[in-house]
């Protein structure tokens, strides 16, 4: 029997987010003065949040105050801009329309501020997704399993009949404190090598091998 619910994470596995939170990055960061990042750094800072992609972006050593004003410059931008040049990754509409087709619940559960989430899901999957958690005071953030439960309650599925979808090792992390089997896509924001050293098996090296994966179970 295949699976007949499928928890996507958003950023690098349905969306090419990078160019918009590398440009709301480092306009955060020359506001400040501070040194610009290039993309293929920032890339290997996303999964965490935005939080800690922008930890991870700024000057070593820079006060408390400093953190919160460059944060908040970057959440103002990104909250505005986070569309310009964000798009699905060839392949997953398609992909998703597919699963609808045939029956497939889905969810996307991420940890993007929810705002940005809900955005992204309207302008993008709203006629295939209608559940879509991102962070949010009230749900722990992935790795933790909460919003992969919350979704796949709210889908009225079960961890039984679930697999996860995502592209870097917070969601191999995600999937594992879930107990759900995870296929890992190859076009995100990981590397394959680096993706086994984290203990994925299971590849998608484009959307259609999702679809194959959820219905040869």
């Amino acid at each position: 029997m295949s699976y007949n619910t499928v928890i996507f994470d958003l950023d690098g596995t349905l969306l090419d987010t990078l160019d918009d939170l590398s440009d709301s990055v480092n306009y955060a960061l020359s506001q400040m003065n501070y040194p610009l990042r290039e993309k293929s750094e920032i890339r290997l800072f996303l999964g965490n949040g935005i939080k800690n992609l922008m930890k991870l972006s700024v000057p070593d050593g820079i006060s408390k105050e400093d953190f919160d004003k460059v944060f908040n410059i970057f959440k103002d931008y990104y909250n505005v801009h986070n569309q310009d040049k964000t798009r699905p990754y060839d392949g997953v509409i398609e992909l998703m329309h597919n699963l609808k087709n045939r029956g497939i619940k889905m969810a996307i559960v991420s940890n993007k501020v929810q705002s940005a989430v809900d955005q992204l899901r309207v302008k993008f999957f709203s006629d295939v997704i209608d559940i879509a958690i991102g962070d949010s005071p009230d749900i722990k953030r992935k790795p933790e399993p909460d919003s992969c439960f919350k979704a796949i309650k709210l889908l009225e599925s079960s961890v039984d009949n679930a697999v996860y979808v995502g592209d870097s090792e917070v969601d191999l992390a995600t999937a594992e404190s879930a107990g759900l089997p995870c296929i890992t896509c190859l076009w995100g924001f990981r590397d394959r090598e680096f993706l086994i050293e984290k203990g994925a098996s299971v590849f998608a090296e484009i959307p259609a091998d999702i679809e194959r994966e959820v219905l040869k179970r």
